[in-house]
């Protein structure tokens, strides 16, 4: 059990530092870097608890990235910057690189290498499989990051601070 926490708790550091370093890579203020990390760190500690309890990694995602998007919309107006500023560093690391490489890994076997047939029809399982898991973790990334931003608007934030 404990061991599990640390575990969770060092997936978070790194999520933290990887959005810091995304938002450092687009030049966000030196005063949101503290926020950007503290919303990396709680995107990636969500994400990691959801799939240690055995959710899906989409709908893990999901649940981490309208966290961020929901979060970043009251602090982008106390902190007087875009919400752009803090929602997409930290979302950045939950793309699914993994499934990319593994889906053109797969293609490329299939294309250029592999002449057994059993083994090709494992490609195409893994290309079909890795491919959609790709696809629906950007639409949750995207459907995370862009429904908040557009339910919160910033006449209904500043009603929320009130």
């Amino acid at each position: 059990m404990l061991e599990t926490i640390i575990k969770l708790l060092e997936v978070a550091i790194w999520s933290g530092i990887a959005a810091l370093g995304f938002g450092l890579l687009f030049n966000i203020p030196r005063k949101t870097m503290i926020t950007v990390f503290v919303l990396g760190f709680a995107a990636g500690l969500i994400k990691f608890t959801l799939l240690n309890f055995g959710f899906n990694i989409v709908l893990a995602t999901l649940i981490a990235v309208i966290f961020v998007g929901v979060v970043s919309m009251p602090l982008a107006h106390k902190i007087h910057h875009p919400p752009v500023v803090f929602c997409i560093p930290p979302v950045i690391p939950m793309i699914p690189g993994y499934f990319a490489y593994k889906t053109v890994l797969s293609v490329m076997n299939f294309i250029f290498i592999e002449e057994d047939v059993e083994k090709r029809l494992a490609l195409i399982d893994s290309i079909f499989s890795n491919g959609f898991t790709m696809f629906f973790i950007l639409i949750s990334i995207t459907l995370g990051i862009s429904l908040p931003m557009l339910i919160l608007r910033k006449n209904t934030v500043k009603k929320l601070e009130n």
